[in-house]
């Protein structure tokens, strides 16, 4: 209980420092570039889904976050860390569900929901890069759960307009998800540039409260652009210092 707590508090830091650092990277991002660490921001788009979450279909998404790589005494391994700040996992293409109201009820009949899970990320992983600039990763990756919601879509509004309604179903979820991480990418411009990759989630943490239903668990692959900030620069310093 008392390492679950822990875990909790170190993630809820994370999320609170999550955006201001993004900003402040971009500020400062090549104060935080050394020759053994490399510091940058991470964006892409996220395919995500719900195991046993049937039926439903795969949710189209944008992650956003920041990273560290960590150079150990080889320097074609490092460690790869990082917040991913904007990290919505779920689902799409649900069948609408009662929601205990016969207006509501009826006016989204033969419509559809998109479930949104809304966490802050912290991926942990070992990385390779070979000579030719190719890398491959792998670890585990954590997650808090800090908002959860379904949108109900209704089939067609007579005026045009889109008929929707939001639903929190933050109670039903447990805060915290976990899994494994595995990626692979290529580093442009020599191993100057940015980094283009693919990761795929598989989380091994049932992440709903309900006993009653069959266990659920996040699924996702991230399309992502790294991009170094600074990281120019700190090479020179080091080449310059080892002179």
């Amino acid at each position: 209980m008392r390492k679950k707590i822990l875990l909790i508090a170190v993630l809820l830091l994370c999320s609170r420092a999550a955006s201001g650092q993004v900003l402040i990277s971009l500020l400062f991002g090549d104060k935080l570039n050394t020759g053994k660490i490399e510091f940058g921001l991470d964006g892409g788009m996220t395919l995500t889904r719900t195991d046993g979450l049937d039926p439903s279909g795969t949710l189209t998404t944008w992650n956003l976050g920041f990273y560290f790589d960590i150079k150990l005494k080889d320097p074609a391994w490092m460690v790869h860390t990082g917040v991913i700040v904007k990290s919505t996992l779920g689902a799409d293409h649900m069948p609408v569900y009662s929601l205990n109201d016969p207006g509501l009820d009826e006016e989204f009949s033969g419509g559809s929901v998109t479930r949104k899970l809304n966490y802050f990320n912290v991926p942990i992983m070992i990385k390779y890069r070979t000579k030719s600039q190719i890398f491959v990763e792998g670890g585990v990756q954590l997650g808090l759960l800090h908002k959860a919601a379904d949108t109900f879509y209704g089939l067609e509004v007579p005026d045009g307009g889109d008929l929707s309604y939001k639903l929190d179903i933050m109670d039903r979820y447990y805060r915290l998800d976990a899994g494994l991480i595995v990626g692979f990418g290529y580093r442009l411009l020599g191993g100057n540039g940015m980094n283009i990759g693919v990761r795929y989630y598989h989380g091994l943490a049932d992440v709903v409260k309900d006993d009653s239903t069959p266990g659920q668990f996040n699924r996702a692959v991230y399309l992502t652009v790294g991009i170094p900030i600074g990281a120019g620069k700190a090479a020179k310093k080091s080449e310059a210092a080892a002179k």
